[in-house]
């Protein structure tokens, strides 16, 4: 064999061999940027993050375009006391009589609103209310005073999380109707950080001691986004003492004898309300009352 000839060979088998080695890094690389290939890791982690973190920025409390009360009222219903997950409708409304109103015809009118003032106390009386609301497929409002809070602030925990609703009765328990602006806004603000810093969520609904917060209570409550309510049926278990016989019918006649459709029904963390509140329940349902969820409550008086 000739050296022409020997060369020749040797050229065409290098010739086929870079072809074989070029094919088989191109299918590396097809594969690789192929469209129904999974993204690498590295690769999804960058457009998440910038995803995120836009936004966060547009949630943030100092952007401007920040959702209003109501909408945050919405958004916290979405998750339901930790416990809901479908989204909760909007489906009544407090008038001036602080009852709740249906906004729509053929919504449910012959509801009640249950709700507790000056806690939070004790966890054997707060599992034991909410064992009973739980029985009973109700939600209630806990008004709870700052002061207490800053004591016990692990039954503060353990009322949001069983589901009870947080409502604002202020730091002090005092009376607010004649106090200037700078004293109401921090009765009432100072609470709205406490529940914040504890739970993660600020308080929709206030309520001021005794009934009495005036206008400048009403514009507070306002600024915070919060409804301003008193009560329209006292159970009265405030006047009631240890000693005192027959408390649990007195509480129920308290109530049967002052309900009616949208009945916003005042109670408190106290041992005999305790005790009373499962026979309360069912006499209401007796006569043909429900229990109005309060995150279905509009966040406006009408």
């Amino acid at each position: 064999m000739g050296k022409a000839t020997i060369a020749l060979l040797l050229s065409a088998f290098l010739l086929a061999s870079c072809s074989n080695n070029g094919g088989s890094s191109e299918a590396v690389n097809n594969t690789g940027n192929s469209p129904t290939a999974a993204p690498s890791q590295e690769a999804s982690a960058v457009p998440a993050g910038t995803n995120d973190s836009a936004t966060n920025t547009g949630n943030s409390e100092e952007n401007p375009a920040s959702p209003s009360p109501q909408a945050n009222h919405d958004a916290e219903s979405s998750t339901g006391g930790n416990e809901q997950a479908a989204e909760i409708p909007l489906l009544y409304h407090m008038n001036k009589n602080y009852d709740i109103v249906p906004n729509e015809e053929g919504t449910p009118k012959k509801v009640v609103l249950l709700t507790f003032d000056d806690g939070p106390k004790e966890a054997k009386m707060i599992n034991s209310i909410i064992d009973t609301l739980d029985k009973h497929h109700a939600k209630a409002i806990f008004f709870m005073n700052g002061y207490r809070i800053k004591e016990h602030p692990e039954l503060l925990k353990l009322i949001h999380e069983r589901g009870g609703i947080l409502g604002n009765h202020s730091w002090d328990h005092i009376e607010l109707k004649n106090k200037p602006y700078d004293t109401v806004k921090k009765q009432i603000e100072d609470v709205q950080t406490a529940v914040k810093d504890i739970t993660g969520e600020t308080p929709h609904f206030f309520r001021p001691p005794y009934g009495a917060g005036g206008d400048v209570g009403k514009k507070v409550a306002a600024e915070n986004g919060m409804l301003y309510m008193t009560w329209s049926v006292g159970s009265l278990d405030w006047e009631m003492k240890e000693k005192d016989s027959n408390k649990t019918e007195k509480l129920i006649g308290n109530v049967t004898d002052q309900l009616h459709s949208g009945s916003n029904i005042l109670m408190h963390e106290l041992p005999w309300t305790t005790e009373a509140l499962d026979k309360l329940l069912t006499t209401l349902e007796e006569k043909g009352y429900s229990f109005v969820d309060p995150r279905s409550i509009e966040l406006k008086m009408r």
